[in-house]
């Protein structure tokens, strides 16, 4: 189905879908100016809350599917995915918000580049952030979490311009059926962290480019849990993703040079044009 056809057909032409834990504020503060009359279902899969989301997620229009327990982000996500009516899916965090003609761009993007896509995200006082990503190699994650100075890791996008990446933020994520079903759409083993590394890696993988779409812009909340004051419970959650992660990419434990040697296709498509 082209996007003209999704356009004029009954179906929405897009589904949005938001994996939500004690989400009720978040809600309330991001989502309650948004209007999704024309043609965007909203799709809510909630990982067992116990605050009011549920009752913030109708009240403000959407569908919600309650899980009975929280498997995480990734399996919440493809609940979210398998219930979606449209084959145009935006995956967007509860502190994300939509906007129409930035899902709009977002929607053509995908469909003139046969791409996963991801707007540009910014703060309330209208910085950037560095949504879009480079190699995820052991030690530029641990420089990252430094430093966050690294210009081959946080990726920006030139003017207005695409720019392909190796991974977008989990926060904001979009693709269509068509290229999500060519490599899994998430991993559910992957309970919070890495998933987003993970499937920007596949995406390339299975021959899908990952693009971070500037003219499209979205409001971020951003508040990594595991950032700033130590907490132990999101660093218990981290841990077992960072072993799964780099056991699947093993060659992600080295320098960058060599992972850019590794994935020749994907630096080339990055860093090289």
């Amino acid at each position: 189905m082209t996007s003209a056809d999704l356009h004029n057909s009954q179906a929405p032409w897009c589904s949005i879908i938001t994996v939500t834990f004690n989400s009720a504020r978040t809600l309330r503060h991001f989502w309650s100016q948004v209007d999704l009359t024309s043609g965007v279902e909203w799709v809510v899969v909630d990982n067992a809350s116990t605050d009011d989301t549920v009752l913030v997620a109708r009240e403000l229009g959407a569908r919600v599917v309650q899980l009975e327990k929280n498997h995480g982000f990734s399996y919440a996500n493809n609940v979210g995915y398998s219930v979606a009516e449209s084959d145009f899916i935006a995956f967007l965090n509860p502190d994300v918000r939509p906007d129409q003609n930035a899902l709009r761009i977002l929607e053509r993007a995908a469909n003139e580049n046969d791409a996963i896509v991801g707007p540009q995200l910014y703060n309330s006082d209208g910085t950037r952030q560095p949504n879009g990503r480079g190699f995820p190699t052991l030690a530029v994650k641990i420089r990252n979490r430094l430093r966050a100075d690294d210009s081959q890791y946080l990726l920006y996008a030139s003017g207005d311009a695409p720019r392909n990446v190796v991974w977008l933020m989990g926060a904001a994520v979009l693709g269509y059926r068509a290229q999500f079903d060519q490599f899994g759409a998430w991993d559910p083993r992957f309970f919070l962290y890495y998933e987003d590394s993970d499937l920007g890696l596949r995406s390339w993988r299975a021959g899908v480019p990952v693009m971070l779409i500037p003219r499209a812009r979205m409001l971020h909340g951003w508040a990594r849990e595991t950032a700033g004051k130590f907490r132990l419970t999101p660093w218990l959650r981290e841990i077992p993703s960072m072993i799964k992660f780099y056991w699947r990419y093993p060659r992600l434990l080295t320098n960058r040079n060599y992972a850019k040697r590794a994935h020749p296709r994907v630096t080339g498509a990055v860093f090289d044009t």
